[in-house]
């Protein structure tokens, strides 16, 4: 996805919002009707049964005829493509969509003359209904032949035009390096390289705490609590766009260099469980183990396993986790004792000294591989919205 940022009017931002909830609906209507089914039952209806629906709903419904059909057809599309990759085991049943979290809807169709370039920095992209909706014109837009349109929570619009980028050819140099992923050192190398993701500067997370406190007194419901929300979600917002373009550069950097990489296998959904128990079992250390699991995702370890697999498909080995934090590289002694704390690795035989993550790296560089879990990008159903092209606007 090539996202841009999007500066509709108050108007027009009102007309994007109700293809927002035409295209929410229609997809909760389809997770109703698949949730209703059982092995006693006839089979829940299809893509071509939900289409026919759909049009005598349009007909009988004014609020619905009133909106763009191709915005309510493509939400059954994308309900019907989520089904099959619920189906072939790579993603998770759909779910609920709810209002204020998943606003978006998709468009195809688009042409090269529904998008215009106004000024140096300003473009604009026709949406049905909506008219010529400004954007920020931040680089040169691909050639795709679908968009998609998003609000998030902190009350910016996006469009991301759908294309496969070109793939990076590996450098052809036979280097091998491994990764090891971690809280304090978002990624280690082999080569000795440490690369931490950036976080919240200090003022910023001393302002997101006093804002985190005033949420917890305000009223529920209330306008004051409204606000506070939405600053928190801006500075949320603010973090999490560092942390992607952060990952989207180092992933790069990764895949020009390397031409084999090799990580960890780690179960991250696993690792992260919560560690409350049940009322009858209640859990051990529920508040650190919070801690740890927040800090985990805020290291975003798959995020960083699925651009590497994205950009260098075929290239991204996976070898087994277990003990290349204790194991020494230089020996091959494998004791606990040889972790000293999180960045001192000192070996109790050989007293070979190194940086802990480096050396749990360098393990994971001579590893053997095994499967991954899913399979690499090339086993899995192809997408068919994205189309490679070249951008049909000059600069």
């Amino acid at each position: 996805m090539s996202r841009y940022r999007l500066q509709p009017t108050p108007s027009q931002a009102d007309a994007l919002l109700l293809h927002c909830r035409h295209a929410r609906f229609v997809w909760n209507l389809a997770v109703e009707q698949h949730a209703f089914w059982t092995p006693d039952r006839r089979s829940a209806p299809g893509y071509l049964e939900q289409s026919r629906q759909l049009t005598e709903a349009r007909r009988d419904f004014e609020w619905l005829r009133d909106g763009s059909q191709t915005v309510q057809q493509q939400a059954l599309r994308d309900f019907n493509q989520a089904m099959c990759g619920f189906f072939n085991g790579t993603h998770r049943r759909p779910t609920w969509r709810k209002a204020g979290v998943n606003e978006g809807f998709r468009m195809v169709a688009f042409k090269p003359a529904h998008l215009r370039r106004l000024s140096k920095n300003v473009g604009a992209v026709r949406i049905p209904k909506v008219g010529w909706v400004r954007f920020r014109w931040s680089r040169l837009p691909p050639a795709a032949k679908s968009y998609r349109v998003t609000l998030d929570r902190s009350g910016r619009w996006h469009i991301a035009f759908a294309v496969i980028p070109p793939e990076i050819k590996a450098p052809g140099r036979e280097k091998v390096v491994g990764i090891d992923r971690g809280v304090a050192v978002t990624i280690a190398l082999s080569t000795g390289e440490l690369l931490i993701a950036p976080q919240l500067r200090p003022a910023e997370q001393r302002r997101f705490e006093h804002l985190a406190r005033k949420l917890s007194r305000a009223q529920p419901g209330s306008k004051r609590r409204g606000r506070i929300k939405l600053a928190v979600a801006r500075m949320l917002a603010r973090q999490r766009d560092r942390r992607k373009d952060w990952i989207e550069k180092q992933t790069t950097m990764l895949a020009e260099r390397f031409d084999l990489i090799k990580l960890e296998d780690l179960r991250v959904r696993q690792m992260t469980r919560s560690a409350r128990g049940t009322r009858e079992h209640p859990g051990v250390g529920v508040h650190r183990k919070s801690q740890l699991n927040r800090r985990v995702r805020d290291s975003a370890w798959g995020m960083i396993a699925q651009r590497l697999r994205d950009k260098a498909p075929g290239r991204v080995e996976v070898v087994r986790a277990s003990s290349t934090s204790q194991r020494c590289h230089r020996c091959g002694h494998t004791a606990r004792e040889n972790r000293k704390s999180q960045a001192v690795f000192r070996c109790v035989t050989c007293g070979h000294t190194d940086h802990a993550d480096v050396n749990a790296a360098k393990n994971i560089a001579a590893g053997h591989a095994v499967t991954a879990r899913g399979g690499q990008p090339s086993d899995r159903p192809a997408n068919r919205e994205p189309h490679r092209s070249t951008s049909p606007v000059s600069g």
